[in-house]
Parts: structure tokens; sequence; C-alpha cells
């Protein structure tokens, strides 16, 4: 048996603290389902609403229509939909809910993505933002893809494990909405703010779903069954 083993036999057999940790999952899961359907109402509002939201969404809804359109509205079915697919009592209750739902999400990520890669190349502040916000449509695009075609073959560990991935990408558009009115109250000015958000809105958020991924007993056993059949 490899150390790889021995870990996740240790993390599954250990009971201690298994309470507390379920109820911080639960919190957490609680407070980012909020968050996110929070900045999905408010996307909604921008969508639909003639002139809410920044002004410069007067700009691009007359400039480019389509390409904010879908932004907005694949990003707000993503935010919403998307939550809920990290709900394992759905998943194990509703099965067939979880997969509309993960369909839903994955036209969501496509139709937003393609509408991201359009919008960045005319983001504000220039060719940092233009790269921060178009390498995060590219991300979102391929872990939500990776995350469909591990399904489709069958393999649930790996889809979890994209889903996380593809969700914290998702949350993008929930932790700009946190950095940017911060570094205004702060005093850093848009333009020296907006280039350094678009980075830093994402950069986090995957290297936190990669930590997670990481740490998963579901995804220790998978990569020590892996190392075990090809000893």
């Amino acid at each position: 048996m490899g150390p790889v083993s021995i870990k996740a036999n240790a993390v599954i057999a250990s009971p201690g603290g298994t309470a507390s940790v379920n109820l911080m999952k639960r919190a957490l899961w609680v407070a980012m389902t909020v968050l996110a359907t929070l900045v999905a109402a408010y996307t909604a509002a921008v969508l639909l609403i003639p002139g809410f939201g920044p002004p410069f969404i007067a700009v691009r809804r007359a400039a480019m229509p389509v390409a904010l359109m879908a932004h907005l509205g694949g990003a707000l079915v993503a935010l919403a939909v998307g939550a809920w697919q990290m709900n394992a009592r759905l998943r194990a209750r509703a099965i067939g809910i979880h997969r509309w739902m993960g369909r839903t999400y994955v036209v969501g990520v496509l139709v937003g993505g393609l509408g991201a890669l359009r919008m960045a190349v005319v983001s504000e502040q220039g060719w940092m933002t233009h790269v921060g916000f178009g390498l995060l449509a590219v991300l979102w695009l391929i872990t939500t893809a990776r995350a469909y075609v591990a399904i489709r073959s069958g393999n649930e560990t790996l889809h979890r494990a994209w889903m996380i991935r593809s969700y914290s990408l998702t949350l993008a558009a929930v932790t700009l909405r946190i950095y940017l009115p911060l570094s205004l109250a702060a005093g850093i000015p848009f333009a020296s703010a907006y280039p350094v958000i678009s980075w830093l809105c994402w950069v986090p958020n995957i290297a936190l779903a990669q930590w997670l991924v990481w740490r998963t007993p579901a995804t220790i056993s998978a990569v020590g069954a892996q190392q075990s059949h090809a000893a």
C-alpha cells in the first residue's frame, strides 16, 4: 500500500471533527449561494433595466449588444445554477434535477464564456485587463468542457473535480464585486485597481479550487488506485 492510499484511508476513517467540518461546509455553501444569487440578481437587473449599472455598460450595449447579452445572461444562469450543483444533498436525493441543472450550467458557461471573450478585448484600462479577463474566459470554457466530458464518460470523481474548478471561475463575478468596492474604499484609483482585479478576481479562486480538489478523499483515493494499478 502506497503513501497516498494510506493517507486516503486515514482521512476517510478518522471520525474526529466530522460534525464540525460538515457544519462549516454547510455554512460556507450557504454564504457562497447567497452571494452568487445576489450577484446573479444584480446582473439580471443590469441586463434587463436600461440605464442600470456602471456607465460603460451603456456604451457596450450600444456597441456590442449580442456579446453583452450573451455574457451577462450566460453568467447569471451559471452563477445561480452552479451553486446548487455543489450541493451534495440535492445530488444524492434528486439526481435527475442535478443532471438537468448541470446541462443548464454548461449552456450558461458556453454562452457567457463566448460573450466574455468578445467583451475582454474592449475591457476597461488596457491590455492587462484584456489578457486577465480573456484568460479567465478561456479557462472557464475549458474547465467546464472537461467537467462535461468527464461525466459523459462516467468518471464522477473527475467530473466533480473539474466542476469545482469551473465554478470557482464562475465566482469571479462575485469576487470582482467584492474587491472593486474595497479598493475604491481604500482610496485606490479605479485605473490602478481594475487591471490588478482583472486577475485577482479569479487567480486565487482557481488556486483554492485546486487545493480543495487535492484535499478531497475521493480524489486521493482515485489517485492512489491509479498508482496501485500502474504498479
